[in-house]
């Protein structure tokens, strides 16, 4: 079965850039048609979508983060990266990566990581 695990610091300071990797393994990030996505959910409040990259690379943003926001991967580690520019402590928060059959922010789709929590502090 597909798994997904979240990598990265967990303490940024404000002004700099949040990067987490994704690395899945049960499934190519290649193939298929799933939507591979970074989900937030900020302390008390409801899951965020982040983004997506598709089997073909193309990117989708969500419309308040996409001028800090870029997702890429690397195919041959079966990887896909998130990076955030510019954060400020809103942008603490539970940081999950998860494949599903579209864009959504329900845990009950798809397959999601177990998630990564991420401090913007000085």
């Amino acid at each position: 079965q597909v798994q997904l695990r979240e990598s990265g610091p967990g303490l940024v300071k404000p002004s700099q850039t949040l990067s987490l990797t994704c690395t899945v393994s049960g499934a190519s990030i290649t193939k298929n048609w799933y939507f591979w996505s970074w989900i937030r959910q900020p302390p008390g409040k409801e899951l965020e979508w982040v983004g997506t990259i598709r089997s073909n690379g193309s990117t989708y943003y969500s419309p308040s983060l996409k001028s800090r926001t870029s997702i890429t991967r690397d195919t041959s580690k079966n990887q896909f990266s998130l990076q955030l520019s510019s954060v400020t402590p809103e942008d603490t928060a539970v940081y999950y990566c998860a494949r599903g059959p579209k864009v959504n922010v329900n845990r009950q789709i798809g397959s999601w990581g177990q998630g990564t929590q991420v401090i913007v502090s000085s």
